[in-house]
């Protein structure tokens, strides 16, 4: 079998050809955290969701590709426009984005899924368990161990069961005719998920 030459943009893992479309404003949140996301939380078809920190809104639309409701809250109107614009061009027309403070209230109710990727998502934790049905998840996305520590610690005071943090890292393979090894190059540390289940 003739393997190809080293293509150097292949190196390291790329972003699929669905969010190449996007617009970036804020950092996003990528595939890798995404997935996860989705899969540890069980969110599907007939789930509803809330998102707090929209930014670019690719975590939000991508929930949207596969749960019933999404509702993502954003208070800077420029990322709004830039998650607006996202949702447009990806058909999502089952996502809601509020440009509103998700400190203030979540109106939503019995929901599956709540997402925080914000500073201090630690003290929304009172509001999102109200809004949380038995058995939904939470999920933070922490860039630092120390917001890590508070989330959990928060998580601990209501009655959230099954609490667990990850960090995914990856990195891509390379396969060649002279060989087969690991590429230099991945993404490394992007955040540390923490998930928690309403009881």
């Amino acid at each position: 079998m003739k393997l190809p030459r080293r293509n150097r943009r292949n190196e390291y893992l790329s972003i699929p050809a669905q969010y190449k479309r996007m617009k970036r404003g804020p950092q996003v949140m990528l595939p890798k955290d995404i997935g996860a996301i989705m899969a540890y939380s069980g969110v599907g078809k007939e789930s509803t969701c809330v998102d707090a920190g929209t930014g670019s809104g690719w975590l939000a639309v991508s929930l949207a590709r596969v749960c019933k409701a999404v509702t993502s809250y954003e208070t800077n109107k420029e990322f709004v426009k830039i998650a607006e614009y996202n949702k447009k061009i990806s058909g999502a027309n089952n996502l809601f984005i509020k440009n509103a403070d998700i400190s203030k209230g979540i109106k939503e109710k019995e929901v599956d899924l709540i997402t925080l990727d914000m500073p201090d998502s630690d003290k929304i934790i009172s509001r999102a368990y109200k809004a949380l049905k038995s058995g939904g998840c939470i999920v933070g996305y922490l860039p630092h161990v120390e917001q890590v520590k508070a989330f959990v610690g928060r998580l601990g005071k209501y009655e959230f069961s099954d609490i667990m943090t990850m960090e995914l890292i990856s990195r891509s393979m390379l396969v060649r005719e002279e060989g087969t090894r690991p590429a230099t190059k991945g993404i490394w540390h992007t955040a540390y998920l923490v998930f928690g289940w309403k009881r």
